[in-house]
């Protein structure tokens, strides 16, 4: 029988994009989360300081059963029971927390944990994570990924901040797990606009950008 960890792995990697969705009202993140299920994407995140984040974890884990929902900007314990208890399927924090990823992985909960330097990134992976966040990868490229994967070749990488469409697939090819993609992917003007068709046509044109490398 599947468990709900392998069922989280099983959607993450049809689409291995983490999608960030901060500051939205509820009523914006419905409508989001209904073009993204469309366009095939699977991971999508809440960061937790986004007014009203639990409520809206637990309202996207009833209204869709068939994506991974989890929490970000997750930086001490209150905030990942917070998560956890508003039903949260993976955490992701900007910063190294021992404490908040020990309990995640006690928990048997996916966490992505933020790191910068390659001391940092083993550090995070030693502690359990599940994939380490590069945060922020915009500072660092894709050749960072493919250098730092060389002595460290068991970690699994997920860079965030500056992933676009147009670099995406760079650092895929430099070896990342995956990606974590906030502005880039949920278009501000598209979701003020309400133009969800767009915005689901976005989503499907950057998950093609990566279609060589998605194994399911």
């Amino acid at each position: 029988m599947e468990t709900s960890t392998s069922i989280f792995w099983k959607r993450y990697k049809e689409a291995p994009i983490v999608g960030i969705i901060r500051g939205q009202s509820l009523e914006a993140v419905l409508k989001i989360a209904h073009a993204y299920e469309d366009a095939g994407l699977t991971t999508l995140e809440i960061t937790m300081n986004t007014p009203g984040a639990a409520i809206m974890i637990s309202t996207l884990r009833s209204e869709f059963p068939s994506l991974n929902i989890g929490a970000g900007t997750v930086c001490k314990l209150d905030d990942l029971r917070e998560a956890i208890d508003a039903g949260a399927q993976f955490i992701v924090t900007p910063i190294i927390d021992e404490t908040v990823i020990e309990h995640a992985v006690d928990e048997n909960i996916p966490i992505f944990p933020g790191a910068f330097s390659p001391s940092e990134i083993y550090k995070a992976w030693s502690l359990g994570a599940s994939a380490v966040k590069l945060f922020p990868a915009t500072q660092l490229g894709p050749q960072f990924i493919k250098d730092v994967l060389g002595p460290l070749d068991q970690v699994k990488l997920l860079p965030t901040g500056g992933v676009s469409k147009d670099n995406i697939k760079s650092f895929f090819q430099a070896g990342a797990y995956g990606v974590g993609m906030g502005s880039s992917l949920i278009d501000k003007k598209l979701v003020s606009d309400e133009d969800f068709e767009s915005l689901k046509k976005h989503f499907e044109s950057i998950k093609a950008e990566i279609a060589e490398f998605i194994k399911v």
